[in-house]
Parts: C-alpha cells; sequence; structure tokens
C-alpha cells in the first residue's frame, strides 16, 4: 500500500490544546502526546462498550422480557433486529455526516441520543414500546462506532500504531462479552431485566464529558455530499429483507407481504448499485469493491457477525429454556467463549500489525468452523465437555476475526473518507448480525434446529475460504490499483490511510 507522505495528514484530529480545533484543515497527529492520543482511545474505546454491552447483556435478557412480554419468537427477534437494522441503515450517513459537520459534534450527538434511548428502553410499557425506543437507541449508536473509528484513524497516523489501537479496540468487543452476560444475568436476578439499560447511562454521561474536554474536533476537508436517493434504497433494503425473514414463518413464505418484500430488496440492490455509479458522490462508493480485500473485508463481516448473532441468540435461548438455567447461569456458561475473544483480540491486532490480516482470518475461520461443526454434526449441548470446547472455539474466532476486518476496510482509503469506508465494515457487521438472528429465527420457527447450526458453520467456512483467497498476492495487486484510482481525486483527498 502506498505510505502517507509526511507532513499534515488531511482531516486528522491533532494539536495539543484540550479544546477543540476548528476549520477544515487540521495540524498533524504528532503534535498529540502519546499520552493524549492513548485518551482518545480510551474515550472512543467507551462509545464501543456501551453499544456492545447493550448486545451482549440484552441477550440473557430475552427469557424474562418474554415471559413479562408475552412475546413470541418473532417479537424477541425484533428486539435485536429493529435496533442492528437501523443502525446498519444510517451508519454510512452518520459517518459521512460526521466527515462534514465535525467528527466530535456528531459522536457527542450520537452518546445523547442513544442513553436517551437507553433511558427509555428501561421505562418500556410494552414489547412496541421496547422496539420503537430500541430504534431511538440505534440512531444515537449509528453515530458513535464508526465515527469513533474515523476518530482513531485520523489520530493514529502510523501503520503499526494504528494497527495496535485497532486491536485495543477489538479487545473491546471481548470485554463486553465477557462482562455483559455476567453482569446481564445479575441484573436481571436482582433488579430485572430493565436495570441492564441503566448501565448505558453513567458510561454514556462520562464519555460525553471527556469527549467535550480532550477530543479535538475533525472534518474532512472536502466532504461528500447528501445523498437522499442511496440512503432511502439502503432503509429500503435492510428493512425489506430483514422483515421478510423474520415474518415469512408466520406469514407464510409464498404469501404476497413476503413475496412483496423480497422484490422490493432485490429491486433496491439493483437500484443502488446502478444509481451510485452514476452519482459524482454517492452513499457508497462502488469503486471500493473493486478492492478484493476490500470486498473480502465486506463479506467476512457479514458471515463472522451472522454467526455471532445466531450463536448467541441460539444458546440464550436454549441455556435458559431448555437446560432452565437463570440468566446469571446461562451469562456464567458463556464466559469461556468470551474470555477467548477477549484474550485474543489484541493478540489479532499485533499479528495484523506484523504479519497481514491473512493468519488471524485462516484461524478464525477454522475456529467458528470447527465450533458450528461440534453442535451441528456433534450434538455438542449433549454433553459439557463439548459445549464449553464449542465455546472456546467460537470465542477464539470471533477474536481473531475483527481487527483484520477493520484493518482492510480502511487500507489504501482517502483519509477524507475515512468515516465512510469504517462505516461500510460496521454496516457490514450490522447487517451481518441482523441477518443471522433474522436466519436463525426463522430456522427455529421452521423447526430446523440442526439446520440452523450448519448455518452458522457455512458463516465460518465462509471466513476461512475468503480469508484465504482475498488476502494474497493477487488480492493486494487490486488493492493497489483502486489506490491508484481513489489517488487520482482531488490533492487534498489523495492522502491514503496505510495499513500495511
Amino acid at each position: 500500500m502506498p505510505k502517507p507522505p509526511p507532513g499534515p495528514a488531511a482531516g486528522s484530529a491533532a494539536g495539543p490544546a484540550a479544546g477543540p480545533i476548528s476549520g477544515p484543515a487540521l495540524g498533524p497527529t504528532a503534535e498529540l502526546s502519546p499520552r493524549r492520543r492513548m485518551l482518545i482511545l480510551g474515550i472512543c474505546c467507551m462509545s464501543l462498550l456501551i453499544v456492545s454491552l447493550d448486545n451482549t447483556i440484552l441477550n440473557v435478557a430475552l427469557p424474562s422480557m418474554q415471559r413479562d412480554f408475552h412475546a413470541s419468537v418473532s417479537g424477541l427477534q425484533w428486539t435485536i433486529d429493529a435496533y442492528l437494522v437501523v443502525l446498519a441503515s444510517l451508519l454510512m450517513l452518520s459517518g459521512s455526516t460526521a466527515d462534514r459537520v465535525g467528527r466530535k459534534k456528531i459522536f457527542q450527538i450520537g452518546l445523547v441520543l442513544f442513553s436517551l434511548g437507553s433511558l427509555l428502553c428501561s421505562l418500556a410499557p410494552g414489547l412496541g414500546w421496547l422496539i420503537g425506543f430500541r430504534m431511538v437507541q440505534a440512531v444515537g449508536g449509528s453515530m458513535l462506532n464508526p465515527v469513533a473509528m474515523s476518530i482513531i484513524t485520523n489520530t493514529f497516523s502510523e501503520p503499526k500504531e494504528r494497527a495496535r489501537a485497532i486491536g485495543v479496540w477489538s479487545a473491546v468487543v471481548g470485554v463486553s462479552m465477557a462482562a455483559g452476560p455476567i453482569i446481564g444475568g445479575a441484573l436481571v436476578e436482582s433488579v430485572g431485566w430493565r436495570s441492564i439499560f441503566w448501565i448505558n447511562l453513567p458510561v454514556g454521561i462520562a464519555a460525553l464529558v471527556l469527549t467535550a474536554r480532550f477530543v479535538p474536533e475533525s472534518r474532512a476537508p472536502r466532504p461528500r455530499r447528501v445523498d437522499p436517493v442511496g440512503q432511502f434504497l439502503v432503509i429500503a433494503l435492510l428493512g425489506t429483507l430483514t422483515y421478510g425473514i423474520i415474518e415469512g414463518s408466520s406469514a407464510g413464505w409464498t404469501s404476497a407481504l413476503i413475496i412483496g418484500c423480497f422484490v422490493v430488496a432485490a429491486l433496491s440492490v439493483a437500484g443502488l448499485a446502478s444509481y451510485e455509479k452514476r452519482r459524482v458522490e454517492p452513499l457508497i462508493d462502488t469503486r471500493f469493491f473493486r478492492s478484493v480485500p476490500f470486498s473480502g473485508a465486506t463479506v467476512i463481516a457479514v458471515s463472522a457477525f451472522a454467526a455471532l448473532g445466531g450463536f448467541l441468540f441460539l444458546n440464550t435461548l436454549y441455556l435458559q429454556d431448555d437446560r432452565g438455567l437463570s440468566a446469571l447461569g446461562a451469562g456464567l456458561y458463556m464466559v469461556p467463549m468470551a474470555l477467548m475473544c477477549l484474550i485474543l483480540a489484541p493478540v489479532s491486532g499485533r499479528l495484523v500489525g506484523t504479519r497481514g490480516p491473512r493468519v488471524p482470518l485462516i484461524l478464525a475461520g477454522i475456529a467458528m468452523t470447527a465450533s458450528g461443526v461440534l453442535f451441528a454434526a456433534l450434538d455438542a449441548q449433549s454433553s459439557n465437555t463439548l459445549l464449553f470446547t464449542s465455546y472456546v472455539l467460537f470465542g477464539i474466532g470471533f477474536g481473531l476475526v475483527n481487527a483484520p476486518i477493520t484493518n482492510t476496510a480502511v487500507s489504501g482509503m482517502p483519509r477524507a473518507q475515512a468515516g465512510v469506508a469504517s462505516a461500510v465494515a460496521s454496516t457490514s457487521r450490522q447487517v451481518g448480525q441482523a441477518l443471522g438472528v433474522a436466519v436463525i429465527g426463522a430456522a427455529l420457527a421452521a423447526g430446523m434446529h440442526a439446520g440452523a447450526w450448519w448455518i452458522i458453520t457455512g458463516c465460518g467456512a465462509t471466513v476461512l475460504v475468503l480469508g484465504a483467497v482475498t488476502t494474497g498476492r493477487w488480492a493486494r495487486g487490486t488493492a493497489e490499483r483502486t489506490a491508484g484510482l481513489l489517488m487520482s481525486e482531488p490533492e487534498e483527498q489523495r492522502t491514503p490511510v496505510s495499513t500495511s
């Protein structure tokens, strides 16, 4: 990959002062002390922590919500997927908006909305209200992770330092997976499921205060314009596809409503591909996908997070409904998986920094596939030994997969569009998790329990195959050609994000 030239990087966040730095051209991030950069990383990780905790804690609380609201399986799916669909739909808009009006400003708005949505969720009088308030959370959440990733990208300009920072960022997911089930289980057992949303409030408020004090403002010198047609097509695609999958079992797969949903989704894909190619400044720059590593990272993200969403959904219901464990007991059962993720996420970041993404992606694919096979072919649920082995393997795989996805997604992209590039990766994650919950829930509703585990196995195999294919010499050549194409843009957009 081309290395950043010396001197100021376009759109980078910098400055020794604690207050915001305004204006389109900011000083080099080298002016920030190492301590200040690590503090900014910690603040960004706080936003990831509350978003990730929210997902893992919610899964543990699903059976309690089901009893209180007399909800169906599809109702439980919507408590997760309503959030994920809105989040995925708005991530790219939030990333480009942050590049335009200021990353710090959008990040702060996101913290306020996410915290407010969490408070409203804790007060929801019914399932419909809860789903609606989860959508408020999602609007705020869409302004957190991709914007925080963009802040990190512009704060850590040296490739190996950035890879380590991304490793720390990825490790926060492991922390949430380790702490979420235990904290969530303890809260559900002692106070009730509504208390799981309270934990977001102090962390969100603390992050808001620290952001105001320590995170410098940054924006792209030439951000892309708003793309309302592209944004509408993304929302139509994700909304109709998810609705069709979740409601297909109850409404009938051949009903006019469900077939109509899939037709609208297909038309949205075709319209998006056609329209975005003709637009000068599209919501989704289709040229990014000429890079095989970038396209591979997108599909790997969808597959890995589909496996995660389905894995957590299946195991939460199994441990509490079939085994009769309490919410805390179910959380403790999941700790081996979470600990592996926590331990291996920073290791993956270091591997990416020193060896590139190939090794962690292949190892991740092997581990996730093996975990799925234990459930699908060997009935891991019949033995605690097999069950915990599968949990450990899945934790290893998921711990290794996150850092190379993020690293590859921003590799070679102009730093001025760092928010858009990282938002594509974040969108792929949320789309994958939403589809995982939707598809696995549909398989359960159809009585295909073993089939659900084979789907997760297939997701792991996809990570393995694409991890090998998209990280070789040929794939790197396509990334270099794509970087050259993007470098042909105006001078202020030519500084690429190098991660190799």
